[in-house]
């Protein structure tokens, strides 16, 4: 029955001839009986009028304004040669109703008022004898109602039309608005990313660097092989420094890189500071440690503050009134695993599904990009109850 359906919806032409078929041969069919209770042969032009109204029905959609004028001009054609009402004069029902779904204005208000006038007309023309003038006028105005329905039924099908033709409209705009500002933060995330971890990275190796170069100036009355390896240590060193200012140079593109002293970045020491600040500004937080506290990369470090709290600022901000937070920081051997949880009323549902929480949708956008940048993964999501849960696992090495 679906394919039947999809069928019929791919060709609607098929569907109005199948049916202006049907009519016609009502039409004949209706015609010959009442030929043969009057004894007298059809009328010359009533055959050409039902063969037009039934052209009407079956190109309809196709043409709504053509077979309206060709529905009006049967109908002038009916009461100017006196050829009675048929059943094919159904087919001037029908096309006001497509012409006020479908057709251009002027010809819905011409449908309106030709069909406002059909019935008193064709009354006036041909009326009953049996019912009197009361009689004539009472069917007259019953034969108007099912035009006028029509009519209003059309309308509507067309207002309802444009209503979603609007809103489609609308969601796709907005769904090329929200990709365009997805792909803002992504690059404003990424360019952020790489101040910072070019400020780390720069910092570590430009304190080797000048560790190296001051022992190798101290120690030359040193044996020549513990000379030659610290040459060894700042070589290697310059050419660190210089790969990563390359490498990070590509994530800065565009940007004007100040010159400046390199500072370095908070690391997980500092997790604890920052859940104390969020303690004093009232949010309540629990924090464990699990695990050997140990060095970690600089950037698996600042990624976990970074995280730690991006999300603590997302709980006090959309956590709601009397929220609470949990911080736990587990130390693999092969990793740094992060869980943030809170039990606040959350963010909007619709926030979740866009993969972004911080009243602009991409909270969750930076946090997957710092992730990845370090070779981690990361789960989030509405907690079973309430609130919101962050799940992280930092690896010592990048995945290759």
């Amino acid at each position: 029955m679906q394919r039947l359906y999809d069928f019929l919806r791919r060709h609607p032409t098929w569907v109005d001839g199948f049916w202006a078929v049907v009519l016609f041969g009502i039409s004949l069919l209706s015609g010959v009986a009442a030929e043969d209770s009057r004894g007298t042969d059809l009328p010359v032009l009533t055959v050409p009028v039902m063969l037009l109204l039934s052209l009407v029905v079956a190109l309809r959609r196709r043409m709504p304004e053509r077979m309206l004028v060709l529905a009006l001009a049967v109908g002038v054609g009916q009461l100017i040669a006196d050829v009675a009402t048929v059943p094919a004069d159904f087919a001037l029902l029908v096309i006001v109703y497509t012409v006020a779904a479908v057709g251009a204005r002027w010809y819905s208000r011409l449908a309106l008022t030709a069909g406002l006038c059909a019935a008193p007309l064709a009354q006036w023309r041909w009326p009953s004898e049996e019912t009197g003038t009361a009689g004539n006028l009472a069917l007259m105005v019953l034969q108007t109602v099912p035009f006028a329905l029509a009519w209003v039924l059309g309308d509507s099908i067309r207002t309802r039309r444009a209503y979603f033709a609007q809103l489609e409209e609308r969601a796709a705009r907005l769904e090329k608005e929200r990709a365009a500002q997805a792909k803002v933060a992504v690059a404003a995330e990424r360019a952020r990313i790489a101040r910072e971890l070019h400020d780390v990275v720069a910092h570590n190796v430009s304190v080797m660097v000048v560790q190296a170069d001051g022992a190798a100036y101290v120690l030359d009355a040193a044996p020549d092989q513990a000379k030659k390896a610290l040459e060894t240590i700042s070589s290697t060193g310059r050419q660190a420094l210089a790969e990563m200012r390359r490498l990070l140079g590509v994530l800065r593109t565009g940007e004007h890189q100040e010159a400046g002293e390199y500072v370095p970045q908070p690391d997980v020491r500092q997790i604890e500071d920052l859940v104390g600040e969020c303690r004093g500004s009232g949010l309540p937080v629990d924090f464990k440690v699990e695990g050997t506290p140990r060095p970690l990369p600089s950037g698996v470090e600042l990624t976990a503050y970074r995280i730690v709290q991006e999300a603590l600022t997302n709980a006090r901000k959309h956590g709601g009134p009397g929220v609470g937070a949990s911080v736990r920081l587990v130390y693999f051997d092969d990793g740094l695993g992060l869980l943030v949880e809170d039990d606040g009323k959350g963010a909007p549902h619709e926030l979740y599904e866009e993969g972004g929480f911080d009243g602009q949708g991409h909270g969750l956008i930076g946090m997957r990009e710092r992730v990845g940048m370090v070779g981690g993964t990361l789960d989030a999501g509405p907690r079973p109850g309430g609130g919101f849960r962050i799940s992280v696992l930092l690896p010592l090495k990048p995945a290759p």
